[in-house]
């Protein structure tokens, strides 16, 4: 992903209020992403962890997508799978996200959901760069993974732009 500054990512909100924009916090560390590494920026917001941003860089620009979760109360036992990356983890650190759609249908409350890695760090899972506290059940090739990483990205977000 090529670098993006704090004026484009909050500018490229599809489905969010200006001053929930506004009230966003960046990402920890934003110097110093691995932009090379990233399919997409992903983050939960430490002033607000019921809340996450996912940006995607598409053919038609930046796209921003504001989304809502639940903290989980009591910790629970198993395993669970992230819908974009395909990843294992433990049911903690997977998260039903929900993006309230862009446009009329938004306002109108409608929301579209997935369940996603909870810390949105699929692109690190899947090149390695971060550790996995469950053993991985595929054995196709991280570039397959990726490719299969951005089909789904791009679902996901046509699904909250329609």
């Amino acid at each position: 992903m090529e670098p993006l500054s704090i004026d484009e990512i909050r500018g490229s909100f599809v489905n969010s209020t200006r001053s929930l924009v506004k009230a966003m916090t960046p990402p920890p560390g934003f110097t110093e992403l691995p932009w090379e590494s990233l399919d997409f920026l992903g983050w939960r917001d430490p002033k607000a962890p019921n809340r996450g941003y996912l940006v995607v860089r598409r053919d038609d620009g930046v796209t921003g997508i504001a989304l809502n979760t639940q903290a989980t109360s009591k910790p629970r036992r198993g395993t669970g799978l992230c819908d974009l990356c395909n990843t294992a983890h433990q049911i903690t650190d997977v998260a039903l996200f929900a993006a309230r759609r862009a446009g009329k249908p938004g306002r109108e409350g409608n929301t579209v959901g997935t369940y996603m890695c909870a810390d949105l760090a699929c692109s690190l899972y899947l090149r390695g760069l971060r550790d996995l506290d469950v053993p991985q059940g595929e054995t196709i090739s991280p570039e397959r993974r990726i490719d299969r990483l951005a089909g789904r990205l791009d679902t996901f977000v046509t699904r909250v732009l329609s």
